[in-house]
């Protein structure tokens, strides 16, 4: 397969030489149009290398939310009149475009393997939340055709994706199982033979089934904030970083760069001179791999994603934040504590909403923990005292090896 572009098989020094002359042009492009990122700078100098770069602040999503509510929408982080302004929980908003595979998602749809010959059904949400756009722009980038299906009416799903002949499947991991396993009990052949998957963890297990149905499965780190970040190869080894980014693995909670091998909090520098976040703290745990990839590509790669720097953790697609638990609490003040437990059940993530209450309408809770925190789970009311003492209010539970 050839590459994406050239930009894919620089040598580490041309790439560093590039993108340190690229960093200083972002830099003081922020610091003159994006008042936002200009304030959390401060005067940063002459920033033009990595060592530079790793004395600037680190930018959290928590600065964001008062930043966007002092200048709305965006906080004064984006420069220029963007088409779009999405939503992620918080809330919190994020600016969209629709120029020139404006999130970078067409090196992961070339890497694997999609092209003009596809017609991709996009199982990502088109509304509130960027995926689908991003999907989208990434399957344009390579020639292929879209089906924007976003997300939910499965049966509708797995009928569509036979009478249009889909050839693949964008969307979360779990989801495309789901579709499948319709189009079974409907007895409908599928001609679904790639699958770019998102917005969720790729279980080995899950690809591995996928493969048995002979769909090649890849993965790839993206955020609404910051688009795609590191993207799978058909090498299998690790996840190769976006052209279009900087990657550093910090200490969690702190902005010093760690030892290439030690697990720590992945920041990224994005060069979108539209939205230019410097040093953005995703919260996601990854480490960086050494060597390069055998497909032939030359940039840094990660792990991938190895765990929350905080208890934030992703279910179903959706980030599932402390904050939002204790906005549950605060709703029903018959509620002592709450917790939220992730497992792992049938491929799918299940979602465990566990309340300490002697008395409490669990109707009126299940609603709220649908609104507040986007997704619906089972609500269990268990004896005030009886939730462990460890300070979790979020408890991961699902295995990532």
């Amino acid at each position: 397969m050839t590459h994406f572009d050239a930009l894919e098989t620089r040598t580490p020094e041309q790439r560093e030489e590039d993108q340190s002359a690229a960093l200083a042009a972002l830099i003081d492009h922020a610091v003159s149009y994006a008042p936002g990122m200009a304030a959390h700078l401060g005067q940063p100098g002459r920033v033009d290398s990595r060592e530079a770069l790793a004395t600037l602040p680190v930018l959290r999503k928590s600065d964001l939310g008062p930043a966007q509510k002092a200048n709305p929408p965006f906080g004064g982080f984006a420069v220029g009149r963007l088409q779009h302004a999405f939503q992620s929980p918080g809330p919190i908003y994020e600016p969209g475009g629709t120029g020139d595979d404006w999130y970078r998602m067409g090196r992961f749809a070339h890497a694997a393997g999609l092209s003009g010959a596809d017609l991709v059904q996009n199982c990502f949400s088109y509304h509130f939340t960027p995926a689908g756009m991003m999907f989208e722009s990434g399957a344009a980038a390579v020639g292929a055709r879209v089906f924007p299906a976003g997300t939910g009416q499965t049966e509708l799903q797995a009928q569509a994706a036979a009478h249009l002949g889909v050839t693949a499947y964008a969307g979360t991991p779990d989801y495309l199982k789901a579709i499948l396993e319709k189009a079974d009990e409907l007895g409908l052949s599928l001609a679904i033979t790639r699958a770019v998957v998102g917005g969720g963890a790729l279980f080995p297990s899950l690809r591995a089934e996928y493969a048995d149905r002979g769909i090649d499965c890849l993965q790839c780190y993206a955020t609404a904030d910051l688009g795609n970040i590191a993207y799978e190869s058909p090498a299998m080894e690790g996840m190769i970083v976006d052209e279009g980014v900087i990657v550093e693995i910090v200490r969690p909670g702190t902005g010093d760069p760690v030892a290439e091998g030690e697990v720590g909090e992945v920041l990224v520098t994005s060069l979108n001179r539209d939205y230019p976040l410097v040093r953005f703290a995703t919260g996601d745990l990854s480490a960086i791999l050494p060597g390069q990839s055998p497909c032939g590509r030359t940039n840094m790669r990660i792990k991938g994603w190895m765990g929350r720097a905080d208890q934030t953790a992703k279910i179903k697609g959706m980030f599932v934040r402390p904050e939002q638990v204790a906005t549950l609490v605060a709703r029903h003040p018959e509620i002592a504590r709450a917790r939220v437990t992730a497992t792992r059940q049938d491929e799918r993530d299940q979602m465990l909403v566990q309340v300490e209450a002697d008395d409490v309408n669990v109707e009126a809770v299940s609603g709220s923990v649908r609104d507040i925190l986007k997704l619906g789970g089972k609500v269990e009311v268990v004896a005030k005292g009886s939730l462990p003492n460890d300070g979790k209010v979020i408890d991961d539970q699902r295995d990532y090896s």
